[in-house]
């Protein structure tokens, strides 16, 4: 298998599903565990505990899910450039709802976009793959 075809594939097949941008790495972090864990010991996190309490898992992707050995991450805009609301946002006299809470919740919707990308992957290698889509956290999905 041409695996430089595939990964092309991927991010093409990841476009048509309406993401906007498409990485693919392997799993060793490793030389970004310092920064990560310094941006926790921080705080940065807010109030988003399980972040600090899994947060190595996101510095090793083979530990969250074992047997990974690559990663595909995917942006999906939440904000349409065709937003009537959005040239308002600067105005301080208004209040603004999150425009991810005015619709069905993105953990699903993005979950399932991946999940079709994990599906047309296997499709294309004729195997499964043990793929696992997730969504800001694992805390809130299981094994697809």
């Amino acid at each position: 298998m041409d695996y430089q075809d595939l990964a092309n594939n991927i991010k093409q097949w990841a476009k048509e599903l309406g993401f906007q941008k498409v990485g693919i790495t392997d799993v060793d972090l490793s030389e970004h565990e310092a920064a990560l864990q310094s941006w926790l010991d921080k705080g940065y996190h807010g109030e988003m505990d399980w972040m600090a309490r899994h947060g190595m898992m996101r510095a090793r992707p083979d530990e969250l899910h074992p047997g990974t050995v690559r990663v595909i991450s995917a942006r999906l805009n939440y904000l349409p450039p065709e937003a009537q609301f959005a040239s308002n946002l600067s105005d301080p006299t208004q209040a603004y709802i999150s425009r991810y809470s005015l619709g069905r919740d993105y953990h699903k919707l993005v979950r399932n976009q991946l999940k079709k990308l994990g599906q047309k992957i296997e499709a294309e290698v004729g195997k499964s793959i043990g793929f696992r889509p997730f969504v800001d956290s694992a805390r809130f999905w299981n094994a697809h």
